[in-house]
């Protein structure tokens, strides 16, 4: 059998070597593209997610000693697959489980005749062909607790940290953590079978898995932390679950109208960073610029949403919010008393302070900024906000419209001590730059 171990594996034929800082550095981005891939992959082998975490932190160490002197493989995901379920077999060897696992002994015996990827392709054998949405869907089984669900699945599907999670719930990060170890710990003891669920049960976890998606899509498309305020990365894998998720649940409107929505924010990623990477604001952006394909496919996944009948869902709405953008050609044609009235609607069906934080917005955008500041005020004293950035950063965005610049630059200076994204945090400092200097 091949050494999967080495850069002597036929499929990864290595590019010349970098300076070890360059290497890391690519490193550091394979590993983000490619690590909940990489349990994903894992997982459905050794049916532990812990144990997947650990086998793909073992691929990225081999990779960290391997590529600063061998050069980077043309295919880095599949180096570190293979090396990753090489580790899985060994494994399941020590654990005596090997003969219960067709997918991975059929790899070992086809290892010496077939590049890396055809040995990927053959240890896989699932009807639906994504170990992403299945562990999506393991992770959001119902014995486990609905935040744990969707912290576990932040984890190993988005690569968040704790930390990243907490603020995503606005939760102490120690709870976080304890959530996440939990739920690993029952998936594995109860030994939760790794498979996509049909019928009655899809549907019992379809809440949860829509929450999960959308929260990995939202941390792509603005991220909690880091250096970057975008991650496409993670944009395009919620993108591409809830395309397989409304194959796999035509009927669903919920899915329909997440999936609708993230086209829809989707389109606007080239509009939104300078060249530089730097944020642009929705008002300020150049909708010429947005994607006119993603739309078109968003509004056409809102009309099959909305045609399926039934009450609005949250993420119908947001949909019908995020179409009333679209629509208009310019900021100016903007219906704001329209998306003020649904975001009305949407904190019926999903009371939540964000979502009446967005509304604020929306109110003071279609009658004034006096109106959105006095829903604003009425929710600094809500707790949950307390070190949520956006609040300071959308008072004193209409405090800065009402003239109040000493009010508005104090807002976006505590704004920007509050948020971890570095692009974020130069962009509120400017902007409290912008007060001294009325």
């Amino acid at each position: 059998m091949a050494n999967l171990d080495g850069p002597q594996c036929p499929a990864v034929a290595s590019v010349p070597a970098a300076t070890t800082t360059d290497t890391h550095r690519a490193i550091d981005a394979v590993w983000r593209i490619e690590a909940a891939r990489l349990i994903a992959g894992i997982a459905r082998l050794v049916h532990d997610i812990g144990i997947a975490e650990e086998l793909a932190q073992d691929a990225l160490l081999a990779a960290l000693e391997q590529w600063p002197e061998s050069g980077i493989p043309r295919s880095p995901g599949a180096w570190l697959m293979g090396v990753a379920k090489h580790r899985a077999l060994d494994h399941l060897r020590r654990n005596k489980r090997i003969e219960h696992n067709q997918a991975a002994l059929s790899y070992q015996r086809e290892g010496e005749q077939n590049s890396a990827e055809e040995r990927l392709n053959a240890a896989l054998d699932d009807d639906i062909g994504d170990d992403l949405l299945r562990l999506v869907f393991v992770a959001c089984h119902p014995i486990l607790p609905s935040a744990a669900r969707v912290a576990l699945t932040l984890r190993v599907i988005g690569g968040l940290t704790t930390d990243e999670i907490a603020r995503a719930f606005l939760a102490p990060e120690a709870t976080i953590a304890q959530r996440i170890v939990r739920a690993k710990r029952t998936l594995a003891e109860e030994r939760i079978p790794f498979v996509v669920p049909r019928g009655a049960e899809l549907r019992d976890r379809m809440s949860s898995v829509l929450e999960v998606i959308y929260l990995i899509f939202n941390e792509g498309y603005a991220a909690t932390a880091g250096d970057d305020w975008l991650r496409p990365e993670l944009c395009e894998d919620a993108l591409r679950l809830g395309r397989i998720l409304a194959e796999l649940a035509p009927m669903e409107p919920e899915v329909h109208g997440l999936v609708g929505l993230m086209e829809i924010q989707a389109s606007r990623s080239q509009a939104r960073v300078t060249p530089s990477g730097e944020p642009i604001l929705l008002l300020d952006q150049d909708r010429s610029r947005w994607d006119q394909l993603l739309i078109r496919r968003g509004l056409v996944a809102l009309d099959r949403a909305q045609h399926l009948g039934g009450p609005h869902g949250p993420y119908v709405l947001q949909a019908m919010i995020a179409a009333c953008h679209a629509r208009a050609r310019t900021q100016a044609e903007t219906d704001w008393a329209r998306i003020a009235d649904l975001y009305r609607e949407l904190t019926g069906v999903m009371p939540s302070p964000v979502t009446e934080l967005s509304r604020a917005m929306a109110v003071a955008m279609a009658v004034g900024p006096a109106e959105g500041l006095a829903l604003v005020d009425a929710l600094t004293s809500h707790p949950s906000l307390e070190n949520y950035h956006r609040l300071p950063s959308v008072r004193g965005d209409l405090l800065f419209k009402l003239s109040r610049f000493d009010e508005a630059r104090s807002e976006f200076t505590r704004a920007a001590r509050l948020t971890r994204n570095t692009r974020e945090r130069h962009m509120l400092l400017e902007r409290a730059r912008a007060c001294a200097s009325q």
